[in-house]
């Protein structure tokens, strides 16, 4: 996402911690050796007992990525603790991988041998690096066009650059330069320590020090004279019941989805805490008294799809499909994709609320707060969107190794709404644009979308 800095790379790996976008898991096959390949994604999966390893694929390469271990008949485990879940079918050839942090389903097709590429070392030079990390991109990214950026000419113009002394230090410059243009939050290259990751134009990245001075300002300004606050998962869920001109009106704040449970807790932890946290909030009596609800996205540096679509199911009386989810699936056509999987809200068990929301988002609303806000786009009972543009970036993230030891990061995802249309790069546009958190807001007290959430749920506006 955005800067050579720590909190840039936190960002960037966001979905990574919470959803991993590569593969590490195959159907449970009979016997050993049962070999995979993803639809899309670039990955080929090999189970060898109970090891499950990924092969992370190019036309010109072929190297190892991540493990997982199997923990029953059909699910394996990762380092991170993320719960992979295959259905064998249809037929023997074919199967479903599904993670539990994510939303949607990767298709998998037998097949009878690894690529030459995967039997054979691959050499860790300067050029075979930047031939990976250029593949990499050209038979997975699905925005160039978008961007404006000729990938090809990037490769004629930096690959002669690149030669057997070409140092370390140098080398990543030139795949940063190279993705420069792409401003693209989901795009990230690191060497040890050393990140380079930026955000689109205009917008800052989500962090901690600018989530506090948010929450700080927010609690003393709009939240003062609230007769019920209180801070839940982790203090990354906040709710308040609203007083003064804006009675009867709750005001709902996520600064993440992910982050609820200590570090290295499994999904199951986060969703237990999100649960606990929305019994409390949304009880039956509350609900019956909810006039409305504000759902402030402004600061939410993302974390899990499936999270955000937990919540949604408490939103509304009535199924209906948040968005379809779609993947690159070609490695010299952008333009040919995996068959879109409609998401769908499932109205949840007990209390629910249905009324009328305005949610707040701004350009540091990014991925799995910007796949919510899009989630609630179709919701029955009426949303409205007060602010700025959502970041723009929503696809889980492809984490690339390089054989030098380098790292890339990348999307492959398009989250596609009833037409289509996908919101990448220009982010999801308000209904009504305000100014979010600007120096001038700060230095005269004011939250102008806040205020005008209220009006809009008061029927003022």
């Amino acid at each position: 996402m955005r800067t050579t800095t720590a909190t840039a790379l936190a960002l960037a790996l966001t979905a990574v911690a919470t959803a991993p976008a590569t593969a590490t898991s195959a159907p449970d096959a009979p016997g050993t050796g049962a070999l995979w390949r993803m639809d899309g994604y670039g990955t080929v999966l090999s189970l060898d007992g109970d090891t499950l390893q990924e092969f992370q694929t190019t036309s010109v390469s072929c190297l190892k990525g991540d493990s997982a271990r199997r923990t029953g008949p059909r699910t394996y485990a990762t380092a991170d603790g993320a719960t992979l879940t295959v259905r064998p079918g249809p037929g023997a050839n074919r199967a479903t991988l599904g993670y539990d942090t994510s939303v949607g389903h990767r298709s998998l097709r037998r097949i009878q041998e690894l690529p030459a590429a995967c039997t054979r070392p691959t050499p860790q030079d300067p050029r075979t690096a930047f031939d990976v990390f250029w593949h990499s991109f050209a038979e997975n990214y699905p925005f160039f066009a978008a961007k404006g950026v000729d990938w090809q000419d990037m490769r004629d113009r930096y690959r002669p650059k690149v030669h057997q002394d070409t140092t370390r230090k140098e080398l990543f410059g030139i795949f940063s330069d190279m993705v420069r243009p792409l401003h693209d939050a989901h795009v990230a290259v690191r060497d040890g320590n050393q990140v380079f990751a930026q955000v689109r134009p205009g917008t800052q990245p989500p962090s901690e020090e600018l989530d506090t001075k948010v929450k700080k300002f927010i609690t003393e300004r709009d939240l003062k004279s609230a007769p019920y606050r209180q801070d839940f998962a982790n203090g990354r869920i906040t709710y308040a019941d609203l007083a003064g001109r804006a009675t009867g009106q709750g005001y709902l704040r996520i600064s993440g989805f992910g982050g609820y449970a200590p570090d290295g807790a499994p999904y199951p932890v986060h969703l237990a805490e999100l649960d606990k946290a929305l019994d409390t909030i949304l009880t039956t009596d509350r609900i019956r008294r909810l006039k409305g609800l504000i759902i402030d996205l402004r600061i939410n540096g993302g974390g899990s799809d499936a999270l955000g679509i937990h919540i949604a199911e408490r939103l509304t009386d009535k199924p209906y499909v948040a968005y379809a989810k779609r993947a690159r699936n070609h490695p010299t056509d952008p333009d040919r994709h995996t068959r879109p999987e409609p998401i769908r809200v499932v109205p949840a068990a007990g209390p629910r609320y249905t009324g009328p929301i305005a949610v707040l988002t701004s350009g540091t609303t990014v991925s799995a707060g910007e796949s919510f806000t899009q989630a609630l786009i179709d919701r029955p009972g009426g949303t409205v969107r007060v602010g700025q543009p959502t970041q723009g970036v929503f696809s889980d993230v492809m984490v690339r190794n390089l054989p030098n030891g380098m790292t890339t990061i990348l999307p492959n995802e398009e989250f596609l709404n009833r037409t289509g249309r996908t919101y990448d790069g220009t982010g999801i546009p308000p209904h009504l644009t305000e100014p979010v958190f600007t120096k001038e807001e700060f230095a005269k007290n004011r939250d102008s979308a806040f205020d005008r959430a209220v009006r809009v749920l008061r029927n003022e506006d």
